[in-house]
């Protein structure tokens, strides 16, 4: 059965919503209530520093709450949803403190936790953290330090020596409670791809359609067969826009209105390279029944969960009148 995940707005202002958007406990009642709606997870982003466009737009600062800390609280204040981050920007982190959080979050959590990691849109973030490594490959930090991640997380005594991540002898326990523990790689591209057949459980790409995403899976497989590795085992956990309206004219204008659009448009030299055009295509847009049938369209293509699905609305109670809507209408469909 398809699993549906919604997006947590712990680092979305200016983003994807407006500064303010959602304070802590706007975040932890759209947790509370995606548990209620029959979710089945709710995913946090991360962000560390301001994006340039975002500051120029905006001339003010954003909230940007730690997702793993906020994640904590979620799993305290729900019983059963997943948690999830929807992604942690991996070159940023350093992986042995990473792997404790994960593990401690796993096991408080009751093994509700899922860890997505990725390169990270925006490469001025990188900078920003460590200026002295201004154009240094992040795809090779982040291959490091998913590798580092699964010895740490499986071996009992863990000992790296790369690159850029080296640590001897490193005894980290509790393990996860989840045997393995899921790693979800973000992103579209081919390494991204490459990622989640050879290393990860679940890929979390952004903004493709079902023929891309068709696509991706396929060349999965044969990266999979290689590593004898099945893309079966695989989630597919793609984040898409949802904007649902009485008719389809009236819901393409509420998304071309949203902040969501200009957050997609500001993707089109990262994440969404070459990949910008036609932003509806590789979104959920329409009326109720458009959903569904959108919606098996991509469930046609190989996915298996819609992973932190993003719902617009300049408040919180909007994008929460948006989820009610979509589980009274959509997910019974899938049911």
């Amino acid at each position: 059965m398809v699993k549906f995940g919604a997006s947590l707005p712990t680092c979305c202002e200016g983003l994807l919503y407006p500064i303010p958007f959602a304070d802590v406990s706007g975040i932890i009642k759209i947790a509370k209530a995606a548990e209620e709606l029959g979710f089945d997870s709710v995913w946090g982003n991360d962000h560390v520093t301001v994006q340039k466009y975002v500051r120029e737009r905006w001339g003010k600062a954003p909230n940007y709450y730690e997702p793993l800390t906020v994640l904590s609280v979620v799993g305290s204040v729900t019983k059963k949803i997943r948690i999830a981050t929807g992604i942690i920007v991996l070159p940023l982190r350093e992986p042995v403190i990473l792997a404790k959080q994960v593990a401690t979050l796993d096991q408080y959590s009751a093994g509700r936790f899922i860890l997505g990691v990725g390169l990270g849109a925006y490469r001025e973030e990188f900078e920003a953290v460590f200026p002295t490594m201004r154009g240094a490959n992040r795809g090779a930090i982040l291959d490091e330090k998913l590798k580092a991640l699964r010895l740490l997380f499986e071996k009992p005594v863990a000992t790296f020596s790369g690159k850029f991540v080296n640590f001897k002898n490193v005894e980290l326990f509790p393990k996860p409670l989840q045997k393995p523990m899921p790693i979800y790689i973000g992103g579209n591209s081919s390494n991204d791809v490459r990622r989640a057949a050879e290393l990860c459980n679940g890929w979390f790409p952004a903004v493709l359609s079902p023929e891309e995403i068709r696509t991706s899976i396929a060349r999965m497989k044969d990266i999979g067969d290689k590593a004898g590795r099945k893309v079966s085992e695989i989630d597919i956990a793609p984040q898409l826009v949802i904007s649902i309206g009485k008719t389809h004219e009236e819901a393409e204008k509420a998304f071309k209105r949203s902040g969501l659009y200009t957050h997609l448009l500001s993707l089109k030299d990262s994440t969404l390279k070459n990949q910008i055009a036609n932003l509806e295509a590789r979104s959920i847009i329409g009326t109720p029944d458009e959903t569904i049938r959108r919606m098996e369209e991509y469930i046609d293509a190989g996915v298996t969960h819609f992973g932190s699905l993003i719902f617009g609305g300049d408040t919180v109670d909007a994008v929460l009148d948006s989820m009610k809507s979509f589980a009274k209408e959509i997910m019974p469909s899938f049911r």
